[in-house]
């Protein structure tokens, strides 16, 4: 977990490229995306509507995004949703900066940060009817004390969703995170497969929903 958070502390002293990256906007941004993630305009979109695709736009619920990282994607959606009681959650308290910074920049209120590992979040069983999560779990070195602790603090009936990169479906990806993003502590595996990610949350929730644009699963879970 140290290689993690040494990871995305530099990552947060570099939140313009990151953001760039993940918002497909700026020539290196878009390259980054379209090489290593084969992710073009239009799959960006998708990947876009996939990671988001179990927040109702209308939600007015407790939500829990993590990680939020600096909230570059999910911050301005939140602007929409005037009764939700919204926590979000990093390990990296130079991510939680960034999206503070981007929070006071969009005047979002109702919106409280907290510097956490998920592995042992500081919320009570079921307190969530909502549980956001993008891009967050192939991060994670400890992935089921992760998926135990999320469904925790979800409620009955409440939701899971967001997306995570899996292995399997682009090569030059899956080559991309073995030599460069495991190597400087940005994944963690072992990784999911499109199947196996399929199986698993099936094993652990009612009703599962998974999708997947080139390397990243979007899956919608109520528990």
């Amino acid at each position: 977990m140290s290689k993690v958070f040494d990871a995305y502390q530099h990552v947060g002293d570099l939140a313009k490229f990151y953001d760039e990256m993940m918002t497909n906007s700026g020539v290196l941004g878009s390259l980054a995306l379209k090489f290593f993630w084969g992710l073009n305009s239009s799959a960006y979109e998708k990947f876009l509507t996939q990671a988001f695709a179990g927040l109702p736009k209308n939600f007015s619920g407790r939500l829990l995004e993590v990680p939020v990282g600096t909230g570059v994607l999910s911050l301005p959606i939140y602007r929409e949703l005037d009764g939700a009681e919204i926590f979000c959650v990093d390990l990296s308290d130079k991510m939680l900066d960034a999206a503070k910074l981007r929070a006071a920049q969009l005047n979002l209120r109702g919106v409280t940060f907290i510097q956490g590992d998920v592995t042992n979040l500081p919320f009570a069983n079921e307190t969530f009817d909502l549980v956001l999560s993008v891009n967050g779990f192939h991060v994670f070195p400890d992935k089921i004390s992760a998926h135990n602790e999320v469904r925790r603090v979800l409620k009955r009936g409440g939701t899971f969703c967001g997306s995570v990169y899996v292995a399997g479906q682009n090569r030059r990806t899956d080559l991309f995170v073995k030599k460069f993003c495991e190597r400087h502590g940005f994944f963690s595996p072992p990784y999911e497969t499109l199947a196996s990610l399929k199986k698993f949350l099936r094993e652990r929730y009612g009703r599962v929903e998974v999708t997947n644009v080139e390397s990243f699963a979007g899956f919608v879970c109520v528990k």
